[in-house]
């Protein structure tokens, strides 16, 4: 996947006044120019930072806001009040603005000049006040937005903002993102359906249904040589079964399996999508079930979900751009079944297919299994173990009036035993709080079995995109308990049916 972020950028606005001299502005700028140029630079934050000139009336931040608004390559916006910025002049900057916008309550300086501080000191570094007076206005406004608090030379600040930059990346892959449903979802499964109408008017996905046989069209016109140059590429990243090398009895499924890949990545490519689904009751002319193929375009970053779920598309390539470039991958994923030995509780994900292979930095097996679902001939696909380590497990539910997040924090860990008898790639996992607190708050939040599994991403990545988007999250987490989450959905049902207006 090529960068999300290049020619991205945060714009940085600083709030100030006229009130106070050009001589003191020209401070402010200098100062704030500083403040911006430490978080380009921070390691932390993996897009561009790009300051701009000091806001000073009413007009210039309501035309900072529309230029925001207007610039594809501007995710959102970084506002502190260096000085006293009276917050009347802000209002129609922010009922014009249409980007996620961060708070940032800091100073120029982290430690005071204790000994020399006087009224001029005192009337240039005002934020102690002036962001106060902006987050009234803010609250006041209804507008949506992360605050962070402390001086930019800190990690914690730095790390706090290069989370909510993912998340606005996210953001951004959400409302540009178009997906392509290869026919429609399985028959009576309640989970996968959904409102598509409501995804792109709340998110600005566009979700749309093209027929299998316009996939199987493309498949069959792959040209030879690049079916041979997908093979030799999956013998020098795979260990691959015997019968599926070149001079192995299976050889044909391989072959056929990079037809498939080459001719999705062909349809998907010239329609513009980042994001697909599958289903094995609609296949059409394909001779297998994809799997190896939608292992490999996720790798590459495209969103994808099994049984028509376009939601888990969604949650699965806005993960993939949030964590691009940290260690770690994201893949859709199922809850599947459990050791429910006192103590010993986990639980192992997997599916029939379709686990990323970014969940792994081992070498995967490329094997050919049956598949009992699907009438087709049997699959090809990748078998590894995803590697221990913290994660993130994200559904989301369709619940008529809005979509809800639910998230749980886990540890991925080896399994208890090896599984040399499950043909497919999966994980294992220890949920946060403990085994039985995280399945009843999942089944009370009437989160989807299919999911995304996040290695890459913390917990806070999911809240910052969650609040962008105005999206409800429940959040299941060292935290969490069976009574208080129940008691925190009645209040979101009721805030959010509100919300909605009559």
């Amino acid at each position: 996947m090529s960068s999300p972020f290049a020619e991205k950028s945060i714009w940085f606005l600083t709030g100030s006044q006229d009130l106070y001299g050009e001589e003191t502005l020209q401070q402010v700028a200098e100062q704030s120019g500083a403040v911006a140029a430490v978080l380009d630079e921070a390691e932390e934050i993996a897009v561009a930072v790009e300051w701009k000139p000091v806001l000073k009336d009413r007009e210039a931040i309501r035309r900072a806001a529309l230029e925001a608004n207007s610039d594809p390559n501007c995710l959102g916006v970084i506002v502190w009040m260096h000085t006293f910025s009276p917050a009347k002049m802000w209002i129609a900057g922010l009922e014009a603005l249409d980007k996620p916008m961060l708070h940032l309550h800091t100073q120029a300086q982290a430690e005071l000049p204790w000994s020399s501080i006087d009224m001029d000191f005192m009337n240039l570094n005002q934020a102690a006040h002036g962001d106060r007076e902006f987050a009234y206005i803010a609250t006041r406004t209804g507008f949506r937005r992360k605050t962070v608090v402390g001086h930019s030379s800190d990690p914690r600040v730095r790390a706090k903002i290069g989370s909510w930059a993912r998340a606005a990346v996210g953001w951004d892959a959400l409302r540009t993102m178009k997906v392509c449903r290869f026919g429609d979802n399985m028959r009576n499964v309640a989970v996968t359906e959904g409102d598509k109408t409501e995804a792109e008017i709340r998110l600005g996905s566009s979700i749309n249904t093209w027929a299998v046989n316009d996939l199987v069209e493309r498949v069959e016109a792959v040209p030879e040589s690049e079916i041979e140059s997908l093979l030799q590429e999956y013998e020098e990243l795979y260990d691959l079964q015997p019968e599926l090398r070149s001079d192995g009895e299976r050889r044909d499924a391989l072959i056929y399996a990079a037809r498939q890949e080459a001719g999705m990545r062909s349809f998907l490519e010239e329609g513009g999508f980042s994001a697909f689904t599958t289903n094995f009751e609609d296949l059409g002319g394909l001779r297998q079930l994809p799997g190896l193929a939608v292992q490999r375009l996720m790798a590459e970053g495209y969103g994808f979900g099994a049984e028509g779920d376009w939601k888990t598309a969604l949650l699965v390539r806005a993960a993939k751009v949030m964590g691009h470039g940290l260690p770690g991958g994201a893949s859709l994923m199922e809850d599947y079944t459990y050791e429910m030995t006192p103590g010993k509780e986990k639980i192992l994900g997997a599916h029939m297919l379709e686990i990323c292979p970014t969940l792994t930095t081992s070498r995967p097996r490329l094997e050919i299994h049956p598949l009992g679902i699907g009438d087709r001939e049997d699959p090809v696909r990748l078998v590894f173990d995803t590697d221990p380590g913290p994660g993130v497990v994200v559904a989301m539910s369709d619940l008529r009036e809005r979509f809800r997040l639910t998230a749980n924090a886990v540890d991925v860990i080896p399994p208890d035993q090896p599984l040399p008898n499950l043909p497919v790639a999966r994980a294992v996992w220890q949920p946060h709080p403990d085994f039985a607190t995280s399945a009843e708050c999942w089944l009370t939040s009437g989160a989807a079995h299919h999911t995304v599994l996040s290695t890459a991403l913390s917990m806070e990545a999911f809240e910052d995109l969650a609040e962008i988007a105005g999206v409800e999250l429940a959040v299941i987490d060292d935290s969490t308990t069976r009574r208080d989450f129940a008691q925190q959905l009645r209040v979101n049902a009721a805030y959010y049916r509100l919300a909605q207006g009559l």
